[in-house]
């Protein structure tokens, strides 16, 4: 047999056993995204801050609101006179629906969002609660409690905007914001006197202060931080704070009314 004879039949058989042979299968599934590492808090030096947001002078006068475009709207209400209290206060001065949170400090630091959403209701044909804070990547679930239909629209500019009707009965609507923005305007495009404020942060350190004007927020890190009270039309103060180990700081803002 000649030498080119013997190449070409073991060329041959090599390319019959190659395409004989079945594809090894992938032995190991898909690596997994790496998970966040997210930061974890030392409960044992975690501080806390507290304290209460006033108003002095004085209070802008609540608007009164017309809801005769909807017969149900007004019937939910019986016939009550209904004003929309963007600056809500007690006649000490303490000031409701101010958000307050930590504006710096926190950088380089991940957390874990909260496993459980935030709520927005429809109900009497307003949103409540007006103020809310959410982390990044939290659930936010629409609720609507009204035999009406409403539409839920924040007027978001660095996450995106949407907007979504939603009728009596209906599921509720979920939906995350993937960026910080303080502060996120919602409005009803059916019902033009409801609003409420999102304030959306990539960390846990935010509040809204109750009736009483008070606030607490808790398992701070020790550090130097930036404190920030926005209240939706009497604007931003700023404060800077120094959480010592295990250390209590007591922060209180006052804005100014007419």
């Amino acid at each position: 047999m000649s030498y080119a004879r013997l190449l070409f039949l073991v060329s041959a058989a090599a390319l019959l056993g190659a395409c004989s042979r079945t594809p090894k299968t992938e032995s190991k599934a898909a690596a997994e995204p790496a998970k966040p590492a997210y930061y974890r808090v030392d409960v044992a030096t975690a501080g806390k801050i507290a304290g209460t947001v006033r108003l002095t002078g004085k209070r802008p006068p609540a608007r009164s609101i017309d809801m005769d475009q909807d017969p149900a709207c007004v019937s939910l209400h019986k016939g009550r006179h209904v004003a929309d209290e963007a600056v809500e206060a007690s006649a000490k001065g303490q000031l409701a629906n101010a958000f307050v949170y930590l504006k710096d400090g926190l950088e380089g630091k991940a957390f874990e969002p909260p496993a459980e959403p935030v709520t927005i209701d429809q109900k009497g044909c307003w949103f409540r609660p007006r103020v809310i804070g959410i982390q990044t990547g939290q659930v936010l679930k629409v609720t609507n409690s009204d035999p009406v239909t409403h539409n839920i629209h924040p007027l978001a500019k660095t996450n995106r905007e949407w907007n979504h009707s939603q009728g009596p009965e209906d599921p509720a609507i979920t939906r995350r914001f993937v960026r910080p923005e303080v502060m996120i305007r919602v409005k009803c495009n059916i019902h033009g006197w409801m609003r409420a404020w999102v304030g959306v942060l990539d960390h846990p350190y935010f509040a809204v202060t109750g009736a009483d004007g008070t606030f607490e927020i808790g398992n701070v890190p020790p550090g130097k931080y930036t404190l920030a009270a926005w209240q939706e039309e009497l604007g931003t103060q700023e404060q800077s704070v120094t959480i010592a180990p295990s250390g209590r700081m007591e922060v209180d803002f006052t804005f100014k009314g007419e």
